[in-house]
């Protein structure tokens, strides 16, 4: 069989499967298989197939018209131009959330100097000391997932103290691997536990958890348990864990909020992705947890897709 053939014979298939994309999908699991770009793909159309390529290719397709999605096929996915590896254990990164990274920039950005920033022991909180005693801007990404979002800033930002969380031990991995081919030796610390709870001082075997942070940033699990199996094949395909938000899709926000000011230090803001239709719920639990500037972000669709707020008691 030759390449055209197979291209041919690989979209037929996936079409049949009613997979929307399938000519687009085809062309990169072949191209995959055959360790070449698609165009490439395109311009060597007669050449021949190997048995064993063909054989893969085949397996490929029968997985892709299953309702596994392309990134786990071929295990990476682009995320704001860097390529992360992904695995059956985290989330595929979106390009909706490349929303959540943009609010954090915007807020790190804008909030430089204005902060009560870390200084390792104390809080310092007038403008002189700040300026001659700032260490760093310290960040934390809870529900880390595949560190797209940690990785992402510190790549943008390297002076950022990056922190990440992950109740998951196998998607810390994945984190910790990408993080390893990205960012050329830029560290990220990773921790594994129950949102905050990774960061107690029993988790990290020191005397006093780990705190005072500037932003706190989330991509929590916030689908409705009983909306996850009326989703696409694909998505069912993902971890349960990192996508059900309990009941009513709010449990894991709900705790993130109330946790949060405990692990802010004054002035510092709260990010988090969720459903477009929980905006308003969720921004009056963040007032009613004492956060204020409570500001909505959208998505390139033009849907409500992140919120934040300060906290400054």
């Amino acid at each position: 069989m030759i390449i055209r053939e197979a291209l041919a014979q690989g979209t037929a298939d996936l079409k049949f499967a009613n997979i929307e994309s399938s000519s687009l999908d085809a062309s990169i699991l072949l191209a995959h298989v055959l360790k070449i770009d698609r165009t490439a793909l395109y311009a060597k159309g007669s050449e021949k197939i190997t048995e064993k390529d063909c054989v893969l290719f085949c397996e490929l397709i029968e997985r892709r018209c299953g309702g596994e999605c392309i990134a786990y096929l071929i295990g990476k996915k682009e995320f704001r131009g860097l390529e992360f590896f992904v695995s059956k254990f985290v989330l595929v990164p979106r390009p909706d959330t490349e929303t959540l990274v943009e609010a954090a920039l915007r807020i790190i950005r804008k909030g430089t100097g204005d902060w009560g920033l870390w200084t390792g022991e104390q809080r310092v909180e007038n403008r002189e000391q700040r300026n001659e005693k700032r260490e760093s801007t310290r960040v934390l990404d809870l529900c880390t997932g595949s560190g797209a979002i940690a990785i992402s800033l510190k790549h943008e930002m390297p002076e950022l103290e990056i922190h990440a969380a992950d109740i998951s031990v196998d998607a810390i991995d994945v984190a910790k691997e990408n993080t390893e081919r990205l960012l050329s030796g830029k560290s990220i610390n990773f921790y594994q536990g129950d949102l905050f709870e990774a960061l107690s001082s029993s988790h990290l075997c020191v005397s006093a958890p780990l705190r005072d942070f500037n932003v706190i940033i989330s991509n929590p699990p916030y689908i409705p348990s009983r909306e996850i199996e009326t989703l696409s094949a694909e998505v069912q395909n993902e971890p349960r864990i990192a996508l059900d938000g309990g009941e009513d899709g709010l449990e894991i926000v709900t705790r993130i909020i109330q946790g949060a000011p405990d692990y802010l230090l004054k002035g510092g803001s709260l990010l988090m992705e969720a459903d477009p239709r929980q905006m308003n719920e969720i921004s009056i639990i963040m007032e009613k947890n004492g956060f204020t500037d409570i500001e909505i972000y959208n998505d390139l669709s033009g849907a409500q897709r992140v919120i934040g707020g300060r906290y400054e008691k």
